[in-house]
């Protein structure tokens, strides 16, 4: 016979469990039901074919690819700037640094993933931008490179702390034959516990991107917007989010097309980021190691 107390511990969890699923679904509802309306006067094959997207100007296209490619190409950035640094660091804590070290050092590097993005954000457009234009002559006020490489500092924590994660599940046993075959700590660290804790790092790797694909503030301020498709990271570019942030907060009355495609990317956004999820989920039941 169940406590009254611990019946009511269930009925508490049991509504909050089914109000996230009511939200979840509330926002799916809404979503759908825009993106809809905005299909119903734009057909899908332009949406998906037409490399230029104005829908704000006189003549207007709606080709989603250079907001896509925006977003990616800020992702990628990124990713090539937290990977090396957050794997790097995650394998000294592990195998290098002491356990003092460690406490005094780790909530430093903790810090980073509770700045606000919109500190992020100038910090990129009036440090690292002018930073990048003495180095890079040409190089525009809004960037890709710029607000990708402080993306990049935004992820590190993500990569760095579930790589800390998967290398310490890594059986002790593993490090001690590498060791007994002669193998130094820098070859054990590298070429024996970061294969063996791929599954989870790159978990750690999908994860980061997931967050930065959905980043808002950094790039709305510092990247620029101007739909493009282009793979150079040193001009403006338009990501979705910017573009949400663009025609949300300007003068389009709701209710028009050009109110309805700030749904169409958002929907675009969801499917990119639930695509992304469901990889890490699967490569992590697909690929991860087990040592028995």
């Amino acid at each position: 016979m169940k406590k009254p107390r611990e019946r009511l511990i269930e009925v508490l969890l049991a509504l909050s469990a089914g109000l996230t699923v009511l939200t979840t679904g509330g926002i799916l509802w809404i979503l759908a039901l825009e993106t809809g309306h905005f299909f119903g006067q734009v057909p899908l094959r332009a949406f998906l074919t037409d490399t230029q997207w104005t829908p704000l100007f006189a003549e207007k296209h709606f080709g989603i690819w250079p907001l896509v490619a925006g977003t990616l190409l800020t992702t990628a950035v990124a990713v090539a700037l937290a990977l090396p640094l957050g794997l790097t660091i995650a394998v000294y804590f592990t195998e290098y640094a002491s356990g003092r070290f460690r406490r005094a050092v780790q909530p430093l590097l903790e810090i980073l993933a509770s700045v606000p993005t919109v500190v992020y954000g100038f910090f990129a457009l009036t440090v690292v931008t002018p930073g990048l234009q003495a180095l890079i002559p040409g190089l525009a006020g809004f960037s890709a490179l710029s607000a990708g490489l402080v993306m990049g500092v935004m992820i590190l924590p993500i990569i760095s702390s579930l790589s800390q994660d998967a290398l310490a599940a890594v059986p002790q046993r593993l490090r001690e034959a590498s060791y007994a075959l002669g193998a130094t700590r820098l070859q054990t660290a590298f070429r024996v516990l970061v294969p063996a804790a791929a599954s989870g790092i790159t978990v750690a790797v999908i994860l980061a991107v997931s967050r930065a694909v959905g980043e808002t503030m950094i790039v709305a301020i510092a990247a620029g917007q101007e739909p493009r498709l282009t793979a150079n990271p040193l001009v403006p570019i338009e990501t979705l989010t910017t573009y949400i942030v663009q025609v949300s907060s300007g003068d389009v009355a709701y209710g028009t097309l050009e109110y309805n495609t700030i749904f169409a990317a958002g929907s675009t956004l969801f499917v990119l980021t639930l695509l992304l999820n469901n990889l890490g989920y699967w490569f992590r039941r697909r690929h991860q190691q087990q040592h028995e």
